[in-house]
């Protein structure tokens, strides 16, 4: 007992009344963590008569991710992993590493030593291929917005292919033919994705591929601005306009009027995530929800059932990313 209250620097006391489950002991609960596993540590017998490690109430899903941008998609990811967690009675602790591999390790070896560990969310904020960090391979684990080659583990991403089908398709039920893409940047999985559902959807018209009509933004409302206006001024400009986010339509949106043009009877814009923004655009922008919500809710209740229902099998889900009709296209109308 000396020897763990010199670890954990805390009194000789202390370490026996958490030793001994004093349940009125006003030993905060990191402190009795940390005493207790160093104890078990060193080999010290801590559990009470009767009641083996293997029955510690495990109820803490550990949510790490790579960044906590400013953009509202990561806090609604933890709004839906938190609900779902709480459902089954567990909390959510969040961290963000900043893609920082040694603070991401000291995290990790912090948090697994943890007996009330029930499991992690490793998240990104950018869809992608990850490599999983070594000390969670026997930790229970799901990926939230980023997957693996190997598929050692289930995860859940959007659906970008066919959300980008969705808003293209959209467009040309309405009778457009010239339609204008804004991306973001070509490197980001979900423009590469979203742009390969626009291909999709004109190819089953028998719409050529027109590169001319295809700009490559950074998902900033001056972008859309910037590549809406060089798209109006082609030779045979689009009447209308995918945007790869809902910030680069309401740039686009500012440069149709500032063509002397009206959104949508003379050139319709869709957006993309449906943030609160695409509710308040004149008009109300169409757009394609990005289901952040419902992805963080299915990451954790997916590891809750992966841990206490003894689910062996791992699953790779790709979310649905629904068009949410808005004010901003009309039927196409050659004036």
């Amino acid at each position: 007992m000396t020897d763990i209250a010199k670890l954990a620097g805390v009194s000789q006391s202390t370490v026996s009344l958490v030793i001994n489950h004093m349940s009125g002991a006003k030993v905060s609960a990191a402190t009795r963590n940390k005493v207790l596993r160093i104890a078990r540590e060193l080999g010290y017998p801590v559990e009470r008569p009767g009641h083996p490690a293997a029955v510690h109430e495990r109820n803490l899903i550990v949510y790490l991710t790579d960044e906590l941008s400013t953009s509202p998609h990561a806090m609604q990811t933890i709004d839906g992993a938190r609900d779902a967690a709480w459902k089954h009675d567990c909390l959510l602790s969040v961290y963000a590493t900043r893609s920082d591999p040694e603070y991401e390790q000291t995290i990790l070896q912090r948090v697994l030593g943890d007996p009330s560990l029930l499991g992690v969310v490793y998240a990104t904020i950018f869809t992608r291929s990850v490599s999983v960090p070594a000390p969670l391979a026997g930790v229970p684990t799901v990926l939230l917005n980023c997957h693996t080659r190997e598929r050692l583990y289930s995860s859940v991403v959007p659906s970008e292919v066919l959300g980008g089908f969705a808003a293209t398709t959209h467009l040309l039920d309405a009778g457009h033919r010239r339609i204008g893409l804004i991306n973001g940047e070509g490197w980001i999985e979900a423009a590469a994705e979203r742009l390969k559902g626009y291909r999709q959807a004109l190819s089953t018209r028998d719409i050529p591929f027109d590169a001319l009509l295809v700009r490559e933004g950074d998902w900033q409302v001056s972008s859309g601005h910037e590549h809406a206006r060089t798209l109006l001024d082609l030779p045979d400009p689009p009447t209308a306009l995918f945007c790869a986010n809902d910030l680069m339509a309401v740039g686009a949106i500012e440069a149709v009027r500032e063509r002397g043009l009206d959104v949508p009877r003379q050139v319709s814009v869709v957006g993309y995530d449906d943030q609160d923004i695409a509710r308040y655009t004149q008009p109300p922008l169409t757009t394609v929800l990005l289901p952040n919500y419902e992805m963080g809710y299915w990451a954790a209740e997916s590891l809750v059932a992966q841990v206490n229902g003894g689910v062996a099998r791992r699953t790779s889900m790709k979310m649905d990313c629904p068009l949410v009709e808005r004010d901003s296209v009309a039927p196409f109308c050659r004036i």
